[in-house]
Parts: C-alpha cells; sequence; structure tokens
C-alpha cells in the first residue's frame, strides 16, 4: 500500500469554503492499493463507461463522487467565458511569472506549468 496525501495552503481555504469545496481539500492523504486498481481495470469498459462485475454492471456517477466528498451538485456550476484579449499579460500580472510559448493560450492552459511554477508558494504571496 502506498500513502499519498498533501496539505492545501491555509491562505487557500476561505476560497475553497466559499466555493464550497472545503470538505474535498480536507481529504489529507488516502492510500492506494494497486491490486483493487488493477481489478477495476481489468473489469473496466470504455464502450459503456461501465465496470462489469460478477453483480452486475456499474459506474461512479457525479453523485457517487458528491456523496463520498460531501461536495454539493445542485447549485451554479463554477465556470465562464473568458473574453480576456491578452492572457498571457494577465497571467503575467496576477502571478508573476508568463506561460511559455507552448501554454500561451488559456485553451491549452497546463496545470503542469501551474504545479511547476508554483506547488509552493512563499510566505509572503498575496491574496
Amino acid at each position: 500500500m502506498n500513502r499519498l496525501g498533501y496539505s492545501p495552503d491555509e491562505r487557500l481555504m476561505p476560497y475553497l469554503e466559499l466555493a464550497r469545496f472545503e470538505s474535498a481539500a480536507l481529504i489529507q492523504t488516502f492510500d492506494l492499493r494497486y491490486d483493487l486498481i488493477s481489478a477495476l481495470v481489468e473489469r473496466w469498459h470504455p464502450e459503456t463507461h461501465t465496470f462489469h462485475l460478477p453483480c452486475g454492471e456499474c459506474t461512479a456517477t457525479l453523485e457517487d463522487v458528491a456523496l463520498q466528498l460531501g461536495l454539493l451538485i445542485d447549485e451554479s456550476a463554477v465556470m465562464g467565458v473568458s473574453t480576456i484579449a491578452e492572457t498571457v499579460a494577465l497571467c503575467y500580472s496576477l502571478l508573476g511569472a508568463p506561460p511559455n510559448d507552448a501554454e500561451s493560450k488559456f485553451t491549452n492552459f497546463r496545470f503542469s506549468w501551474l504545479k511547476v511554477n508554483f506547488e509552493h508558494l512563499s510566505i509572503n504571496v498575496t491574496e
């Protein structure tokens, strides 16, 4: 068994609470059971998006995730359309670092770039 986990930055918690996602952020560690993951992968059918188990077909729904994590799924979605013309300039003004050329369009903005550049925030970072 492998233990994975993280500690959310306390400065993020007010924003997660505002979005009502604080319960998901409080999941600190979890166990990875490779034997169980392998068993599920073997039973996954991508054509129907279901697991074929001895008891019948099964799939994880949004409601299942919401119940497990305590998230609300019956309110407004967090989404929108961006009309920002200078995305690189905005990124630099908000984050202090522009994405590289391969990551300069927000249509394909990569979380990997955010993680590499901002995984560990300094103590004096502003909101």
